[in-house]
């Protein structure tokens, strides 16, 4: 997941800056230096999960890099905005060209392609929000080809309760849901495994710092409250003739690659 800053661009984004780390210098990279995603990982020896940002091809574990004293993501993204940033800041000076704690840092790191990468952080709830006028209005002509966009949707927020518990790594495996179909022929539905699912693209956005029931958030704190964002596959059963979807199996795009296990900016 890539971490937000309401601060804009900083010095840590500089297009000319160059790490150590060949790899991350490589123009096809998803992950230069300029693009430091959070994650957490394991290894084949360790069950533990740890907190880790991807660089180039490789993972770079914060608490070996003695940049954190925890393995606890959560804890980590409820802490101020501007301590994550300073979090990231030493990120970047240790990887730079140049850097003194270039040796420090090399002990730090593991392949990607060594490692099992797992949900950036613990989920513990989700909401699905209904925000894009163009997918609406798609959506409406077809169910509603003479009035697809309701006049309630530019003025009531939609978003319906998600499954936190089927949200899992991209490239996870998940079972074809079962459900009702009804073909025009047909004079009783019958029960069988979905015939046709999609998938839609989201953007996630991981809500780190907790308010007190009854408290709103002003518009102006609202930033303070997203550690980052993720990229999100929302799958979906579409059951034909009862006009009803079924179960909405979820995973994540994985913080950087894959969904982005790797993914979110502090």
């Amino acid at each position: 997941m890539n971490p937000t800053t309401n601060s804009g661009l900083d010095g840590t984004h500089d297009a000319a800056l160059q790490s150590w780390v060949e790899s991350a210098n490589d123009p096809a990279t998803d992950f230069p230096i300029q693009n430091l995603p959070f994650g957490r990982f394991r290894t084949e020896d360790d069950s533990d999960w740890r907190i880790g940002v991807a660089i180039g091809d490789q993972v770079l574990d914060l608490r070996t890099a003695k940049l954190i004293d925890s393995c606890d993501m959560n804890r980590f993204m409820r802490l101020l905005p501007e301590i994550r940033r300073s979090v990231r800041q030493a990120i970047v000076e240790g990887l730079r060209v140049g850097s003194a704690q270039q040796n420090t840092f090399k002990a730090a790191l593991h392949a990607q392609a060594e490692v099992e990468l797992g949900l950036p952080c613990q989920i513990g709830d989700y909401t699905d929000f209904y925000t894009s006028i163009h997918h609406a209005t798609t959506i409406g002509k077809q169910l509603r080809p003479d009035n697809p966009l309701l006049p309630n949707y530019k003025w009531v927020p939609i978003g319906y309760h998600g499954r936190a518990s089927s949200i899992v790594p991209s490239g996870h495996s998940f079972h074809r849901p079962n459900g009702q179909t009804k073909s025009p022929d047909q004079d009783a539905p019958s029960f069988g495994p979905c015939r046709r699912l999609d998938y839609e693209l989201e953007l996630a956005m991981l809500i780190a710092r907790p308010n007190a029931l009854g408290e709103p958030i002003s518009m102006v704190s609202a930033e303070d409250h997203v550690f980052g964002v993720s990229l999100f596959n929302d799958w979906s059963a579409r059951h034909p003739g009862l006009g009803i979807p079924a179960s909405r199996p979820v995973f994540v795009k994985k913080l950087c690659q894959h969904a982005l296990a790797l993914g979110g900016h502090a």
